[in-house]
């Protein structure tokens, strides 16, 4: 017997990414704020403690629940490559030329044989609306329905509200741990867009290096 196939969507609770904000299907909306990591190993005893226990002060203070990500994926080392290559090729000086040479091959073959993973660290940040849900059909027997002009601003309204509330709930997110020591930003649409993408297609996406770093 057949089964009707479903695509991927269907699974997903995610209705659709305006301006970085993720909005799910029931209505609730979601950002994420990607998160540096900072080296405890590199800090004195009383810094490890410190930070820690901030950390800890950081958590005890919030009134709604976040959810902390990790995802690791395999460096892709190709992109830097392919730059010291263009740069070799320019190079005038023989020595220099050389020793870029040796460079590539030595980093080409260390990737080889040692799998390099970079790490990322995203707090989901939720906001879920409390509003009481009413009958639609007793109200517009009594009221009459809205146009699709007043349907439609309405529901922009609603949005705007909901998003002020997460803003609000993303900037607790950001102070506290800038108070840890860790940098934070809200990603964007296309940002956020990359990080479900890679999360539904873990072997065609790997982590690349930012050459600008």
């Amino acid at each position: 017997m057949a089964l009707n196939a479903k695509a991927t969507q269907e699974f997903v609770p995610i209705k659709e990414v305006r301006d970085g904000v993720i909005v799910l299907k029931d209505g609730d909306l979601r950002a994420i704020v990607l998160a540096n990591s900072i080296n405890l190993s590199l800090k004195s005893d009383d810094e490890q403690k410190a930070t820690i226990f901030q950390f800890q002060s950081f958590l005890n203070t919030l009134d709604f629940p976040v959810q902390i990500s990790v995802q690791s994926r395999r460096l892709d080392i190709r992109p830097y490559l392919l730059t010291l290559e263009e740069r070799m090729k320019v190079q005038s000086e023989a020595l220099l030329k050389l020793q870029t040479k040796e460079y590539i091959e030595f980093i080409r073959n260390f990737t080889e044989s040692v799998n390099i993973m970079t790490k990322s660290f995203f707090v989901v940040v939720p906001y879920t609306s409390t509003t009481f849900k009413t009958d639609s059909g007793i109200l517009k027997r009594l009221f009459g329905g809205r146009s699709r002009e007043e349907a439609q601003v309405a529901k922009e309204a609603d949005f705007e509200e909901k998003r002020s509330q997460l803003e609000e709930r993303v900037g607790v997110i950001e102070q506290g741990l800038s108070r840890c020591g860790i940098k934070s930003v809200q990603l964007g649409t296309e940002e956020v867009v990359e990080v479900f993408y890679k999360v539904f297609n873990p072997g065609e996406v790997e982590g690349k290096i930012n050459i600008g770093s």
